[in-house]
């Protein structure tokens, strides 16, 4: 693998590092943007940080909104109000600094291109948007304003993750041939719920593959070719999908999503000297590494975290936005608007199609 195409390690994950809720600079309040279950357990963990100010929270109900900001402390609370979306209030509130969008994936687009427009830095969750048009345009808003954007990969910024990728690099594996990463569990089909709400995104491929992709990318780097399959349900949602990503040096990666099968949800990253795979949890928040370097060289890695693991991410956006940086060199966004563009490729590939498409 070329090292120039190696994810950066972002500060909080280096060795020696502080904990990630310690302050790096002036407070910074956040607005965070619905109040699903993601929002949750993402809030709490901002409410870690030691500079950070829960200001805002917006839902399309206001009872809603009012009872997240009382759970959690918020300074105020946004629900519709007529023909103005709660978002957009929130966006339109002068004192919030960065929002935090939680939303379906089908509304990422136009929430975080109000924001934007709001002069507010964005943290917005994966996928970024439901496709690559999409995120171009996004990005180019973004530069235009000078405002920090960040699609929410949290897993690259995690110090069991980063460890991996310092032991792949450094060579102990030898030459990565073989990568595969899986994600996936039965979900009770609800036409109700966004999982399976086609003009929501619902899906295992825009939903999941991020995390499988993010040790191939993290491993090998992005590829030269892709080929996938994938089932698709009656109202066009993908039941599961697997993608093979295929490198000019012979290596592959196989990552699969699913959403009809209960899957182990691990990694395996497998050179000419060796293996490592990761467990103590799924591969987006492994606890653990188990390394196989070569006969009687077998090891396992613990690793402790602070909050839900979403305290490293949240450390790198504040740092950033307080640095005056527009995006983080560990998530920077041409790896999101290349991962859109294969993602992209990949629905071709299995047919599978959404409202946003044709926008």
């Amino acid at each position: 693998m070329n090292p120039q195409t190696r994810i950066a390690v972002p500060p909080c994950a280096e060795a020696g590092a502080p904990s990630p809720i310690t302050a790096t600079g002036r407070p910074l309040k956040w607005g965070v943007i619905a109040t699903g279950g993601i929002a949750s357990k993402v809030t709490a963990d901002i409410a870690l940080l030691e500079d950070a100010v829960l200001h805002a929270v917006s839902s399309r109900s206001a009872e809603s909104a009012a009872a997240f900001a009382e759970r959690f402390g918020f300074a105020t609370s946004y629900g519709n109000d007529g023909d103005v979306a709660g978002y957009q209030r929130l966006v339109d509130d002068p004192d919030v600094d960065v929002v935090y969008i939680t939303t379906p994936h089908g509304q990422h687009y136009d929430v975080a291109k109000a924001a934007l427009t709001g002069g507010k830095h964005v943290l917005c969750e994966k996928p970024f948007t439901i496709n690559a048009v999409e995120a171009e345009e996004l990005a180019a808003l973004a530069a235009e304003r000078g405002l920090f954007m960040m699609e929410a990969v949290w897993t690259r910024f995690l110090p069991s993750v980063n460890r991996a990728w310092e032991i792949i690099h450094a060579g102990e594996l030898g030459d990565i041939r073989w990568v595969q990463g899986d994600l996936g569990f039965a979900a009770p089909e609800d036409p109700t719920s966004r999982l399976w709400d086609p003009k929501a995104g619902g899906g295992a491929l825009l939903d999941l593959t991020v995390y499988p992709l993010t040790w191939a990318l993290g491993s090998l780097g992005f590829p030269d070719s892709v080929s996938a399959v994938g089932t698709l349900n009656d109202d066009g949602v993908d039941l599961q999908a697997a993608v093979t990503l295929s490198y000019g040096n012979g290596a592959y990666a196989q990552l699969s999503s699913s959403f009809i099968a209960s899957c182990p949800g691990q990694a395996t990253v497998c050179g000419s000297e060796g293996w490592l795979k990761t467990g103590g949890g799924p591969l987006h928040n492994p606890r653990e590494l188990t390394i196989n370097a070569g006969p009687d060289k077998v090891r396992v890695e613990h690793f402790e975290q602070v909050g839900a693991g979403y305290t490293y991410e949240l450390r790198e956006v504040t740092r950033c936005i307080q640095e005056g940086l527009t995006e983080s060199p560990t998530m920077p966004i041409s790896d999101t608007l290349r991962t859109m563009h294969l993602l992209d490729d990949v629905r071709a590939q299995i047919g599978l199609r959404y409202a946003n498409d044709d926008a």
